[in-house]
Order: structure tokens, then C-alpha cells, then sequence
């Protein structure tokens, strides 16, 4: 493993090292990850990915995302809102994604609690707490796992209602729907933002 500086991908350029041990990584690194998401029900989705990969790699998570989008009804919020107890039940024999009950229990319970926003309501909340633009970093050291804004993000939801969106949940969101560019100084698909 490298210092955690940027390293040649597979086409020689210069990537986040994170992103180089597989494929869907790589495509995953340079077309989606730091570039901005807005909509309630997208960024419902990478919120509800973001809570089930809690303790798993994100691998795991990213393999499964057409399962994950299935079963969970392309994360439209009204439709998850309205799954019922056979849906939960259905949910916890999917092999195609995370069993895990408290995960699946949290993310209809937010479904439910942002059903009642108003249309926008979840983009602006999220996107108020984008924090100013700093340095680059150089190196995986300089990449916090929290920052005084997720934690503010965090305590934000959570006020809101919404559950499984600790602060390192809620600044992976920001990094994967492009509040901060955590991408490397020397990454290519920082160039490309």
C-alpha cells in the first residue's frame, strides 16, 4: 500500500489510492463519488447506503445497489413511506441486500418522517451544512473521518427525526454527494469536478 498519496490507476492516472483494488471503484471514484447530488429522493438513497454501510466496507454496499434499489423501490421516499409490514418482513429475507433489522427498521422510519417534508426540504437541509472550501489534501491522513460540520449535520437530522446518521455517517454523505472534494490534490477526478 502506498503512503496513501495518489497512486497510477490501471490507465496510468493518478488516483485516490482507495479507489484502485477493484474495478467498480474505479468507475464508482471517478463518475460519482465527490460530484454533487441533489434531490430528496437521491440523496434519500445515498443517506439510507451510507447508514447500511456502517461497519462494513463500502464495497459490499456498491455490489449490492441494484439489489439495494430494488428492494427498496429506487428509494423514492413516498413509496418507501408506504411499505408495510409484510415489505419490512420481505426485507429481511432479501439476499440482495444488508439484513440487518435496525438498519432496515431506520430507513423506513426516516422514509416515513420525510414523507411530511415539503419537496426540497431534505436537498437544502444537507446542502445548508456544506462546509467552505478548504486545501486539497494530499494524502488519506489529511481526510477527517468528522468534521465540526457533519457533526452539526448530524444533530440537524436527528433533531428532524431521522435515525442511523451519526456524525462519520453523515460525512461520508457529504463526501460521496459532493459537499466536500475529499478527492486527493493529485487525482484526476479532482480535476475533472
Amino acid at each position: 500500500m502506498s503512503d496513501g498519496a495518489a497512486l497510477a490507476g490501471p490507465d496510468g492516472a493518478l488516483r485516490c489510492p482507495w479507489a484502485l483494488s477493484t474495478a467498480e471503484y474505479v468507475t464508482y471514484h471517478d463518475e460519482e463519488w465527490g460530484r454533487p447530488v441533489h434531490g430528496d429522493d437521491a440523496l434519500f438513497e445515498r443517506l439510507s447506503l451510507e447508514a447500511f454501510q456502517s461497519g462494513l466496507s463500502w464495497i459490499t454496499i456498491l455490489r449490492r445497489r441494484p439489489g439495494f434499489r430494488a428492494a427498496f423501490a429506487d428509494f423514492e421516499i413516498a413509496k418507501v413511506a408506504a411499505f408495510t409490514d409484510d415489505d419490512r418482513e420481505r426485507l429481511l429475507t432479501d439476499a440482495g441486500i444488508i439484513r440487518n433489522r435496525a438498519k432496515i427498521d431506520a430507513t423506513l422510519a426516516n422514509a416515513r418522517v420525510l414523507a411530511d417534508w415539503a419537496p426540497g426540504e431534505l436537498d437544502e437541509l444537507i446542502w445548508s451544512h456544506a462546509p467552505t472550501t478548504g486545501p486539497a489534501p494530499k494524502t488519506l491522513a489529511d481526510i477527517p473521518a468528522v468534521t465540526p460540520e457533519s457533526t452539526t449535520l448530524s444533530k440537524a437530522l436527528k433533531k428532524r427525526g431521522l435515525r442511523f446518521v451519526g456524525p462519520t455517517t453523515a460525512y461520508a454523505l457529504m463526501q460521496a454527494c459532493g459537499l466536500v472534494d475529499d478527492h486527493l490534490d493529485a487525482c484526476v477526478a479532482r480535476s475533472a469536478l
